[in-house]
């Protein structure tokens, strides 16, 4: 098959993205597909009508992770010709002449449903969750709303609008420790912990500087599990334990400790498969995602948040979950395009 791997992007997750497309294209590769990255805002040179003829070299490229997120105006200057419109020169085209396009964007702009909406409307075939489910996942929010009406157990929590927050409707919040997070960002990154009002005035103003809302839920103290779902189905459930907060600068260090399958019993680890499996469903996504959860020290499961489009570097969660039950990164990265092909 021609397949364009879709990564880069204008998130603050640029640099996971880039590193996740390139894996990702490497392993489609070894499985005999033609394949092409692209960076979807920077797009190419190249036509689509060359895209495909094999003479990419993946192996002579390289992405790294930086400590922090990049500086997204300097990437936008670098395009060239304009920063303005997301879909950089030949990226549509070239999206066109693919039998399926393998989205590995992260945030937003990638992530949050926009370019799923694009694709279906131009009959472009994508890997992952439809613009629905995207969206629905992207803002946490709604994530919140959805799992917790349908009895998924979260933190005590509320969202505010840059309105309410000018109007001091943020005062009455009395609950501490607490953490405030951008409500369509990933990746942890604008993440704070606040352990008073004072700290908490400081998070949330610097997360609605950002232009968007933020989301304050409070801090449950306990171990933290990931549960990826291919295909409705839940995978071995991951143990992530942080030096330290685990921030943008923590996730992607690699001082955090990922343990698979996770040290917990067999109840335990039922419970967690059957929460993603059930946030899954209420969020309507399709193919894969990934759950995050804190387990209390009282033995309650809270959903932190869900990932549509996790991270697909040999590092990332969801292909060290594969990994326990025999799929390699090949292996997994073929078994998400023909799942993803199936809902078309």
């Amino acid at each position: 098959m021609n397949i364009t791997v879709l990564a880069g992007g204008l998130s603050g997750e640029r640099d996971v993205s880039l590193t996740s497309g390139l894996m990702c294209a490497k392993s489609l590769k070894s499985k005999g597909h033609n394949v092409f990255l692209l960076d979807v805002f920077m797009g190419t040179e190249v036509t689509a009508d060359k895209a495909f003829d094999g003479s990419t070299d993946f192996d002579a490229q390289s992405f790294s992770i930086s400590d922090n997120e990049p500086d997204l105006e300097k990437i936008r200057q670098l395009r060239g010709e304009s920063p303005d419109g997301f879909f950089g020169k030949n990226v549509l085209d070239i999206c066109k002449k693919s039998d399926i396009v393998f989205m590995a964007l992260h945030g937003a702009n990638g992530e949050d449903g926009k370019i799923q909406a694009t694709f279906d409307l131009l009959g472009i075939k994508y890997t992952g969750s439809d613009y629905l489910g995207s969206a629905n996942a992207m803002n946490k929010g709604i994530t919140r709303r959805l799992l917790i009406a349908d009895g998924i157990q979260m933190a005590t929590g509320t969202t505010y609008t840059e309105a309410q927050f000018k109007k001091g409707k943020h005062s009455s919040w009395n609950k501490f420790p607490c953490i405030v997070k951008p409500c369509c960002g990933g990746s942890s990154i604008g993440v704070s912990k606040a352990e008073n009002t004072a700290e908490f005035e400081t998070a949330l103003e610097a997360c609605i500087k950002t232009g968007d809302d933020a989301v304050v839920e409070e801090f449950i103290s306990g171990r933290e599990f990931s549960v990826g779902i291919i295909d409705g189905k839940a995978l071995p459930v991951i143990e992530i334990i942080a030096d330290g907060f685990y921030d943008y600068k923590n996730k992607y260090s690699g001082k955090t400790l990922e343990v698979c399958p996770a040290e917990v019993d067999e109840d335990t680890a039922k419970r967690l498969q059957k929460a993603a499996e059930k946030a899954f469903v209420s969020l309507k996504l399709n193919v894969y995602s990934r759950f995050d959860f804190i387990l209390s020290k009282d033995g309650q499961i809270y959903c932190l948040e869900a990932n549509t489009l996790p991270g697909m570097t040999k590092a990332s969660l969801i292909p060290q979950e594969a990994a326990v039950i025999g799929l390699s990164h090949a292996d997994l990265c073929d078994l998400i395009v023909n799942k993803s092909l199936e809902r078309f």
